[in-house]
């Protein structure tokens, strides 16, 4: 029993010495992780350099010769009197800014707006009243100056009607055939149009003839019971006291007879009174059209055609061209050009506003008149 106990004793003494021995070994130091291998990389390429785009050629300055700005003037008058005079305007104007300017004539009232809208940086337009409202409206053409006529800035509708015919007042043009100028003229449509609404009156085929001179050709051949066209008042000679509203539109009675073409073929003589309204136009070709063609009624005062400039036109290109206007007025080649009694028979030009053109404006929507209607 002594040996078998001292044996456990020994025993647990050497288990415990052991295990103390055990904890005083220093702990294993791991062996370090082999880092894998890496794929050598290449260096980044850098991005390719984006092709810049293709240098944009500049469009050329409105006014340059590359650029002109476009004049245009309504098919009221010849074509070619007002080509030739347009030009001599043009080479003013030119000579005066250094702009170049082109000339047209469209075919109408209506392709004149269009053109406008079309081109609202590069147009001037010599437009009525009734054009100029409806550019406006459409797409805000502008006035600048509208036309002065021997010292007015207003002028008239006129009812024309063979002298020997027996319509003697407005009711009488009653299922008449008309013959008008364009369905864009203030003085030989719309204004007219107004008049025979007021009064009752449906007048019966309508006619569009092209123009004034062509309206009064179709009164004097013919071809029409009335026409309407523009009224000027007559000169009437120094001694006597000078037209006003509400005098007879017409030459006197009793002066007719003597009416006659000028030797220098530019006017139409009266005993003195000098004849001014549409039928002068056609007085080459129908030197008696004062015998043959009388003024039946004219209409209320009118705001005189317009020069209107396109909606985007430049200002500072827009300031040269009315300076330069206004002082080609007042040379002797401006009766060459718009102030020929053959042309526009402008005398003058005066500042124009939009109010101005408040009566057409008036007229125009009382009558439900658009661009896309007239005519019709």
């Amino acid at each position: 029993m002594k040996v078998s106990r001292l044996t456990h004793i020994l025993l647990a003494v050497l288990v415990t010495a052991t295990l103390l021995l055990a904890a005083c070994q220093p702990a294993a130091t791991p062996e370090p992780t082999a880092t894998p291998t890496q794929a050598p990389t290449n260096p980044p390429v850098p991005p390719s350099p984006t092709p810049e785009p293709p240098t944009a050629t500049p469009e050329p300055a409105i006014g340059s010769p590359e650029h002109p700005i476009k004049v245009l003037f309504v098919p009221s008058v010849d074509a070619n009197v007002i080509v030739s005079g347009g030009k001599i305007m043009a080479d003013a104007l030119n000579k005066a800014t250094g702009l170049t300017f082109e000339v047209s004539v469209p075919t109408s009232y209506a392709a004149t707006i269009e053109e406008m809208c079309a081109s609202p940086k590069d147009t001037i337009g010599f437009i009525p009243g009734l054009g100029y409202v409806l550019a406006n409206q459409l797409c805000g053409v502008d006035v600048a100056f509208k036309a002065v006529r021997f010292g007015s800035d207003v002028y008239w509708a006129q009812i024309l009607v063979p002298r020997d015919s027996d319509i003697k007042e407005l009711k009488d043009l009653d299922g008449k055939k008309w013959g008008y100028t364009d369905p864009g003229s203030t003085s030989g449509y719309l204004v007219p149009l107004a008049m025979f609404k007021d009064a009752g009156i449906k007048p019966g085929e309508s006619v569009e003839t092209g123009g004034h001179p062509q309206a009064v050709k179709a009164v004097y051949n013919g071809e029409v019971d009335f026409a309407t066209t523009f009224y000027t008042p007559p000169l009437k000679p120094a001694d006597q006291p000078k037209w006003k509203e509400g005098d007879a539109p017409d030459i006197p009675d009793e002066l007719v007879p003597t009416c006659k073409v000028t030797e220098d073929k530019k006017n139409i003589d009266c005993s003195g009174w000098t004849v001014l309204d549409a039928r002068r136009n056609i007085r080459e070709e129908a030197p008696d059209v004062i015998q043959k063609v009388r003024v039946l009624a004219i209409s209320p005062a009118i705001p005189n055609d317009t020069l209107s400039f396109g909606p985007e036109f430049p200002a500072d290109l827009r300031a040269q061209i009315e300076k330069a206007l206004v002082e080609f007025a007042k040379t002797e080649d401006w009766q060459k050009s718009i102030g020929s009694q053959d042309f526009y028979g402008w005398t003058g030009l005066s500042p124009a506003k939009d109010a101005d053109y408040d009566f057409v404006r008036k007229m125009v929507e009382a009558a439900g008149i658009t661009l896309e209607s007239l005519g019709k």
